[in-house]
């Protein structure tokens, strides 16, 4: 058995559940979801809500036990270490990520395993592209207004530009770590991507719409996606999904809009700082063939 430990927004839910999933196939076994991380975010200030969000997908959704998680992640607490005032020492199936770039060794894991972490990099589930793209396809269909811009985005050359903002600007420690892209940064990306794309039009997401309506303006053809709430966000990521090209903000979500993308002719323009502070790897963070400007 995997079990693979999910918790903050959609995107990052989907980073470990890939991971997961991809060291499931290869061993032959189930993987399984442990949700108990949610409980961190209830009334934590530093924290912006979060809730499970991956049933909108056809993955395959099953969730483990308190005991299952526990027979993975509770080691031995002998009379020696209760002494010295050691905590358990963890078993070997418990495995955290070390850091924030790409761990090799976990795809040569073995027997049961327990993942804790981001796992930000494709490269823990590249070789199961096809599998993923098809679990993270949507159960519901689209309608309404998501329906009307999705037969837009495919009569035009779309160019997805998503601006996060949120908690980046709204919680002060949030915002220490990550930061956003500067309105620089988004003109540089439009000038860049305009150079290769014939009559690009632009489809404009953020959590910030109003802010970003009144602070970026494009000289070329614009759609601002304003009509889906924080609880469909989901909408906005198939939305992204289906646009040719792509310019992700420093985001889990737009790096999914674009993945989620099968196209192999897409160009996908990505920041070459992704976070505030430098103490994270991120070189393996973004795909190959992806430019960071």
């Amino acid at each position: 058995m995997v079990i693979a430990k999910v918790s903050g927004g959609l995107a990052n839910q989907m980073f470990p559940y890939a991971a997961g999933r991809r060291l499931a196939h290869a061993l032959g076994t189930e993987l399984k979801l442990d949700l108990s991380g949610f409980a961190d975010y209830a009334g934590n200030p530093d924290l912006a809500p979060r809730k499970y969000g991956l049933g909108v997908f056809n993955i395959q959704e099953r969730f483990a036990s308190a005991e299952e998680v526990a027979a993975l992640t509770q080691g031995e607490n002998t009379l020696l270490r209760r002494l010295l005032g050691k905590k358990p020492r963890r078993p070997a199936s418990y495995v955290k990520e070390k850091g924030f770039g790409f761990d090799p060794g976990v795809l040569e894991l073995s027997g049961d395993v327990y993942l804790q972490g981001n796992w930000n990099s494709e490269k823990y589930f590249s070789d199961i592209s096809d599998i993923l793209r098809r679990e993270f396809s949507f159960k519901q269909a689209p309608s309404g207004k998501n329906l009307e811009l999705i037969e837009q985005i495919a009569s035009v050359n779309a160019v997805s530009l998503h601006v996060r903002r949120g908690d980046y600007v709204s919680i002060s420690k949030v915002n220490e770590v990550h930061g956003t892209c500067s309105l620089d940064y988004y003109h540089r990306c439009v000038e860049k991507l305009a150079q290769s794309v014939d009559r690009p039009h632009f489809f404009v997401f953020s959590d910030d719409p109003q802010w970003v309506m009144d602070n970026l303006r494009l000289s070329f053809a614009s759609t601002y996606v304003t009509h889906n709430g924080p609880d469909q966000g989901h909408e906005d990521l198939r939305l992204m999904s289906h646009c040719r090209h792509h310019i992700i903000a420093n985001s889990g979500f737009s790096w999914w809009g674009a993945w989620l993308n099968p196209d192999p002719g897409k160009i996908v323009l990505a920041p070459k700082k992704w976070f505030a502070t430098p103490k994270y790897d991120t070189s393996s963070l973004i795909p190959e063939g992806w430019l960071r400007l």
